[in-house]
């Protein structure tokens, strides 16, 4: 009798181990889905540290993903531009108009400005370049997603890789 005993309660800690496998991996699914079924490629600290050069967050841009875009910024910090955007989302409008004055709009191009115009840094001086819209529009979309739960204000370093 004492075998049996002993080989039900292995079974039972094989069985218990096989639940809290099968929880964790459903947590970890769902935390996916929650996720948009994409894992973000640089998670917010619910803890904002800023460190002594006054940046708040870094995240690096996916070049094989937007390569012209990625090209561009590369290009632009290389020329002396802010690798740093202070969001200020409610200039973007304002900053785009002073960028682009005197650029004109080329056919099937973007327009694409560095520092962008949703940064304190973008505006007047800002450096142009013409991308294909698919490239322009998704890099886009791609940074908006990154810096959606940033307050104005939050000081962003772009890495590109």
């Amino acid at each position: 009798m004492s075998k049996r005993r002993g080989r039900r309660g292995k079974r039972g800690k094989r069985g218990f181990r096989g639940k809290l496998l099968t929880l964790a991996s459903m947590i970890l699914i769902a935390l996916y889905a929650w996720a948009g079924g994409e894992w973000p490629l640089d998670i917010p600290s619910p803890f904002k540290v800023t460190d002594n050069s006054g940046i708040d967050y870094t995240i690096t841009f996916p070049a094989d993903r937007y390569p012209e875009t990625a090209s561009h910024i590369r290009r632009a910090i290389q020329a002396g531009h802010s690798d740093v955007c202070t969001i200020d989302r409610k200039g973007a409008e304002e900053n785009r108009e002073r960028s682009l004055r005197g650029v004109p709009i080329k056919k099937g191009k973007d327009r694409d400005e560095w520092p962008m115009a949703m940064c304190a840094e973008g505006g007047e001086g800002a450096d142009i370049q013409y991308i294909t819209p698919k490239d322009n529009r998704g890099a886009g979309s791609w940074v908006g997603n990154q810096l959606s739960t940033y307050p104005d204000g939050t000081r962003v370093r772009f890495v590109v890789k």
